[in-house]
């Protein structure tokens, strides 16, 4: 048991080494991009749009973090020989794994249910803010069982936009109304298509019917009528998916409510559902990190292979971390289901890094 726990802290402390070197370089590159990107800005707002970007930024190297420090725990451990010491105490490979694992496992739990709301917060204040210095106008985004609702703004004034239904890719609109809104915040026009289509700097419309509510008299006795009318928008296809919310926005803790919310509301969840799984996922693939990387490592300090163990070992946890990722992507798109195409990844990791251990064990 104390020799359990003498390798839980070692690893802990291997990773926590690991991710502040990540944590203060990733933030000196941020810093300086955003300098480039925001020149004009005094350095405390810069400041404040680098520190909103760091959770998501190191959030997403997490798994390099693992690798990186596993690796460097077990050529810790082989040249010093307490490996062989704990080889000679009649210990197994899988056995002395089992402390850095259960970390990985407990690192892994924290960072779905702690640390993902904190990223999903930061991330979505980041957009804003970044989104707020760079202009076009604000857009707000609803979901409700009626359907969906969209806010566009610019310096003539508000338009609202109400949608029943949408495209999965959110450019096309059907059975929209356009409600326009000068800057007082009075009705000026209403328009209402069957569909609209979101293209560079415009909606175009579709049968569309326009209403002047300027006027003090009837609006529907000068209602018009047109096949097409284009509207000028600063939206585009990407704000309005961070607007709508990208996955990583929501909170895990409130992505099953959206996701019903969504579906209730006639809209494609799946790529909410995908990202749901993949989190839940997360820390099995963590622990299947920790595995391979020491599959490798593990050995008597033999120095003619170190470099190459290393090297395997890195190159092996990034190629399952990309394998995890494409086979996100094919559950995106509904090309395998999203139960597979989430633990499908860390599950074949796991089996893999037993077969090398338990192959390595044998030699």
């Amino acid at each position: 048991m104390m020799l359990d726990a003498y390798f839980a802290r070692k690893f802990f402390w291997s990773v926590m080494l690991v991710f502040s070197i990540f944590l203060v370089l990733l933030a000196l590159i941020d810093l300086v991009d955003e300098l480039q990107d925001f020149p004009n800005l005094p350095f405390g707002d810069v400041l404040e749009i680098v520190l909103l970007n760091m959770p998501s930024a190191n959030y997403e190297i997490l798994p390099l973090v693992i690798v990186l420090a596993t690796v460097g725990l077990y050529i810790r451990l082989a040249r010093s020989s307490e490996l062989v010491v704990v080889r000679a105490t009649g210990r197994s490979a899988l056995r002395s794994l089992a402390a850095p694992v259960g970390v990985a496992l407990l690192l892994g739990l924290l960072s779905v249910t702690m640390l993902n709301p904190i990223v999903a917060a930061s991330a979505k204040r980041y957009n804003d803010l970044v989104n707020s210095h760079v202009g076009g106008g604000a857009a707000i985004m609803v979901i409700a069982s009626e359907g969906l609702w969209l806010r566009q703004g610019s310096p003539e004034g508000q338009t609202v936009i109400h949608a029943e239904r949408a495209s999965s890719d959110l450019t096309v609109l059907f059975d929209t109304t356009f409600i326009d809104f000068d800057p007082d915040g009075q009705p000026a026009k209403r328009i209402m298509a069957e569909a609209a289509r979101l293209s560079k700097g415009e909606w175009m419309l579709y049968d569309a019917k326009i209403w002047d509510l300027s006027r003090g008299d009837n609006p529907e006795a000068a209602a018009e009528r047109a096949e097409t009318l284009r509207l000028s928008s600063a939206l585009t296809q990407d704000r309005i998916i961070d607007t709508f919310g990208k996955p990583e926005y929501i909170p895990i803790w409130d992505l099953p409510g959206f996701i019903d919310q969504l579906d209730e509301a006639g809209f494609s969840a799946r790529r909410y559902a995908m990202w749901f799984q993949m989190e839940l996922a997360r820390p099995l693939f963590m622990m299947a990190l920790v595995m391979i990387s020491a599959a490798f490592t593990m050995r008597h300090a033999r120095l003619s292979n170190t470099g190459i163990s290393v090297l395997s070992a890195v190159l092996l946890g990034f190629g399952l971390h990309y394998i995890r990722n494409f086979a996100q992507i094919l559950g995106e798109n509904g090309e395998i289901p999203i139960v597979l195409a989430a633990w499908a990844p860390p599950v074949a990791s796991i089996l893999l890094a037993t077969g090398i251990l338990l192959h390595m064990e044998d030699g």
